[in-house]
C-alpha cells in the first residue's frame, strides 16, 4: 500500500456526508468529505502548497504535446498521485500546448487565470458530484481561449461541450478514480475537440503510464494507458 496521507501515510476514505474537519498543518476549519483513516485532514491549500510553479513550467514550456509538458508537471514536487493539483494542471498544459500549436492566447494571463479557477474546483468530485476536475479543466481551457462567460453564446456551448465529451470518455471506462488517468483522457479528447472546433492541431502521442506502481487503486488493464495494453 503506497502511501495517501500527507501527515502519517495512512490509506484515505471517504465520507458519505460531509463533516467538519480542520486541518492537520495550518489548523483551517472547513466541511469536506476526506480525512485518513486515523482522522487527519489535510485542505487543498496546504496539499497544493507550491503549485504557483505551474505558470513559470508552462511559460517555458516550448512542447507541442500538452500530455507531455502536464507530465513535466506531474513529476513536481508539487503533485502527488492523487489530489486537486491535477484540475489546474490539465488546462494549463493545454494552454501551453495550445499556444506552442498557434493558438492565438496570451498565455500569462490566461495561465493565471486557469490557475485561480482551476484552484476552486474540488478534490474528490470525480466520485462526490459526478464530476471529473480533470474534465471540468479542459473546458475551463475551452472557456478561457473562446472567451466564454455565462452570458455568451457559441463559446458557452463549447465549453460545456469540452466538459462533457472528457466527461464520457472518462465514464465509461469506470472507477475508482485515477488522477493521471483521467487528465490524460481530458487531453487527448481536448486536443481531438480543439483540432474540430478551433482549427488548431496539438500534437497528440501514444504515451504509456509510468505512475501505476504509487496508485493503490489502478485498474490495471481496464486504463487504455497500462503497460499491458502497450507492449
Amino acid at each position: 500500500m503506497n502511501a495517501e496521507c500527507l501527515i502519517c501515510k495512512a490509506p484515505l476514505e471517504y465520507l458519505p456526508q460531509a463533516e467538519m474537519m480542520e486541518c492537520a498543518l495550518c489548523h483551517k476549519q472547513e466541511m469536506s468529505n476526506t480525512r485518513c483513516v486515523n482522522g487527519h485532514y489535510v485542505c487543498s491549500d496546504c496539499h497544493t502548497e507550491g503549485m504557483d510553479a505551474i505558470i513559470g513550467m508552462c511559460l517555458a514550456a516550448t512542447s507541442k504535446d500538452p500530455f507531455e509538458i502536464l507530465e513535466q508537471m506531474m513529476d513536481a514536487p508539487f503533485c502527488y498521485m492523487h489530489g486537486p493539483e491535477h484540475h489546474v494542471m490539465v488546462g494549463a498544459a493545454l494552454l501551453a500546448a495550445y499556444k506552442n500549436s498557434g493558438g492565438e492566447v496570451d498565455l500569462e494571463k490566461a495561465l493565471m487565470e486557469m490557475y485561480n479557477r482551476g484552484k476552486q474546483v474540488p478534490g474528490g468530485i470525480c466520485g462526490l458530484w459526478g464530476s471529473c476536475g480533470a474534465a471540468v479543466s479542459s473546458g475551463i481551457f475551452i472557456s478561457i481561449v473562446t472567451g466564454a462567460d455565462p452570458l455568451t453564446k457559441e463559446s458557452w456551448g463549447m465549453a460545456n461541450l469540452m466538459t462533457s465529451k472528457a466527461l464520457n470518455n472518462i465514464g465509461v471506462i469506470g472507477g475508482p478514480r485515477c488522477c493521471k488517468r483521467n487528465g490524460h483522457i481530458a487531453i487527448d479528447t481536448a486536443i481531438d475537440f480543439v483540432a474540430e472546433n478551433l482549427g488548431v492541431q496539438m500534437e497528440k502521442k501514444k504515451h504509456v503510464c509510468r505512475y501505476f506502481k504509487n496508485n493503490n487503486q489502478c485498474i490495471g488493464k481496464r486504463c487504455p494507458f497500462s503497460p499491458a495494453n502497450n507492449k
